[in-house]
């Protein structure tokens, strides 16, 4: 353990947020003391993150200045270097980008589908309006909650088409978000996690999705409680994983049947909309124009997932041979070869 990250860690964040239970549990399953402030309830001299971001992290910087910091995959790597007992990243470095994949499916793609089902269907947004503000320490009496309910829900329902939902590429994300959990809930039925008798970050960034779609908003939950059931049963036990003792690993060279199918429903979706996404991001064009599934896709371009497809080729690029042909191996026939 070093010094660089000082014990308890501070942190501000909401449980409907997918990225606060995410990294939430992450520290749990870490052990890693830490404390929590509700959004809107951090101490007045805590630095303000240059992007308002669910959860914030407060930790020091070179000046030994307190620093907001808000970006979950970073995060947990500055964590797994700094705290050396129950690392979440895979030591293995071919199951450690197996992990950066799915973890980036779900930081990036999955989380298209919590936002849209939350919002795009009315009775959905009618729920999440009221529960969202009520899901905090401060009572609210009904003409504050129904004011603030309207509100919110009108600047997320704005949003929508910066995340990628729309009446088109609708479609394309529930029929995505119905497969994925009939793909994790055969792999449940023969393996505890994405990678073995651990988890990794994948596992986590999925969960912290799935809090939200599997067990919050009544239209994608109801899709889980007929399809999922173990689905919904992991996510209750990731919840908190500090009793768990971590088993081993899958071996990279011979990845499980279903955990191919996993990795091929991802790349189905998300490497084509990393592309096109990138493509529009250089060119500075002013809509992503592709196709995902065989059906169009359209969406606002977005700065971010192109350094996200960036960093995922530098990963890639940097394996040793070994670890490259098994990734490879496991890769091959998902989609996620175009990447790279």
């Amino acid at each position: 353990m070093t010094t660089e990250t000082p014990l308890p860690l501070l942190l501000s964040g909401a449980p409907g947020s997918p990225y606060t239970r995410k990294m939430l549990a992450v520290l749990r399953y870490r052990r890693l003391p830490y404390r929590l402030f509700y959004r809107g309830r951090e101490p007045a001299d805590f630095p303000s993150a240059k992007v308002p971001l669910l959860p914030t992290f407060y930790l020091p910087g070179e000046d030994g200045a307190l620093q907001a910091v808000t970006d979950s995959t970073p995060l947990i790597r500055r964590f797994d270097a700094s705290f050396l007992d129950r690392r979440v990243r895979p030591t293995d470095p071919a199951l450690a980008f197996l992990d950066s994949l799915i973890e980036d499916y779900a930081d990036e793609w999955l989380t298209k589908a919590m936002f849209h089902y939350r919002w795009a269907h009315e009775a959905d947004a009618t729920f999440a309006g009221r529960l969202l503000p009520s899901w905090g320490p401060a009572p609210l009496d009904e003409a504050t909650l129904s004011q603030t309910a309207a509100y919110f829900s009108e600047r997320q329902i704005g949003r929508l088409a910066y995340v990628g939902s729309n009446p088109t590429t609708g479609p394309v994300i529930e029929d995505s978000y119905v497969r994925l959990i009939e793909a994790l809930e055969a792999h449940l039925a023969a393996q505890p996690f994405l990678l073995g008798g651990a988890p990794g970050a994948g596992d986590f960034g999925l969960f912290g999705q799935l809090t939200q779609l599997a067990g919050v908003d009544p239209t994608p939950t109801e899709i889980a409680r007929s399809k999922g059931h173990r689905v919904m049963g992991w996510v209750g036990m990731m919840e908190d994983l500090s009793g768990l003792e971590p088993g081993a690993m899958i071996d990279a060279a011979a990845p499980p049947p279903t955990l191919k199918a996993l990795l091929a429903e991802m790349g189905r979706v998300y490497p084509p909309l990393l592309i096109a996404n990138a493509k529009a991001v250089m060119s500075g064009a002013a809509m992503v124009e592709t196709e995902i599934d065989g059906r169009p896709w359209t969406q606002n371009p977005f700065t971010y997932q192109a350094k996200c497809l960036k960093w995922l080729r530098e990963e890639y690029a940097a394996l040793p041979a070994a670890s490259k042909a098994q990734v490879d191996g496991a890769i091959s026939g998902t989609g996620w070869t175009t990447l790279f």
